[in-house]
């Protein structure tokens, strides 16, 4: 059995898909990119700014579902530039801190919307 998870805090699905599925116990969550979720513009400024906004649509999602950052068990972060590696960390350890989940980072030709970082999760529930 799976349940549709919806967050009016992050941005719209832009295609047929949920922001994230419970199953299994556990939360499935679709990629994040930057959108504005008041706007559904990518906002302004290089991946850092990117990635801020990445983490806060992912824990809008997060506490849709019930669930904080501590119970992310693995994330996977897609970028556009390998040589953003070190400001999408810094970034993104502010979010997850010491108990950070297991991660991949994986480089790619293209995000939706023109994205420079994508990032989605599992959490338990």
């Amino acid at each position: 059995m799976k349940k549709s998870v919806f967050s009016g805090n992050a941005p719209a699905p832009i295609g047929p898909y949920s922001q994230a599925v419970k199953a299994g116990g556990f939360l499935w969550t679709s990629g994040q990119i930057a959108l504005d979720p008041a706007t559904g513009e990518m906002v302004s400024g290089g991946v850092a700014e990117q990635t801020e906004q990445v983490c806060r649509n992912l824990t809008a999602v997060l506490e849709a579902a019930g669930v904080e950052t501590e119970a992310v068990v693995k994330t996977t972060i897609f970028l556009l530039d390998m040589a953003a590696f070190p400001a999408v960390n810094e970034v993104y350890g502010r979010f997850f801190g010491a108990a950070a989940p297991a991660r991949s980072t994986v480089g790619v030709a293209s995000l939706p919307k023109g994205a420079l970082v994508e990032i989605e999760a599992v959490a338990r529930l």
